[in-house]
């Protein structure tokens, strides 16, 4: 019997690129518009600075997940609207998956000290 195989990275995308797709799976958003939400439904928890923010959607957008166009806000501003492709919507699904797998194990480990 030969050692056992090592599982394959957990998570290739970031923990804000998940976060980012998982909120473009419910609807095209602005930038702003990104971090405003992750905040709101964190209960304040998350607070995505544009320096991160703005680089992330650059990159996914790049990678084929993300797509934008420029668009007017609410508040009729022009703003860069980004929507998730099939692509990365297919990703998304399969980030999630795994996400959820890796806090679950995370979970089993930490157990313990709530005895």
């Amino acid at each position: 019997m030969g050692r056992p195989q090592k599982p394959s990275n957990p998570s290739a995308l970031g923990t804000l690129d998940l976060l980012i797709l998982s909120r473009l799976a419910r609807r095209p958003e602005h930038g702003f518009g990104i971090a405003e939400y992750l905040r709101e439904i964190s209960d304040e928890a998350l607070w995505v600075e544009e320096g991160s923010l703005y680089p992330a959607l650059h990159r996914l957008e790049s990678q084929g997940l993300v797509a934008s166009k420029w668009g007017q806000t609410d508040k009729n501003r022009k703003a860069r609207f980004y929507t998730l492709t099939a692509r990365g919507r297919r990703r998304a699904v399969v980030e999630a998956s795994n996400w959820r797998r890796l806090v679950a194990v995370v979970n089993r480990v930490i157990d313990p000290l709530e005895s």
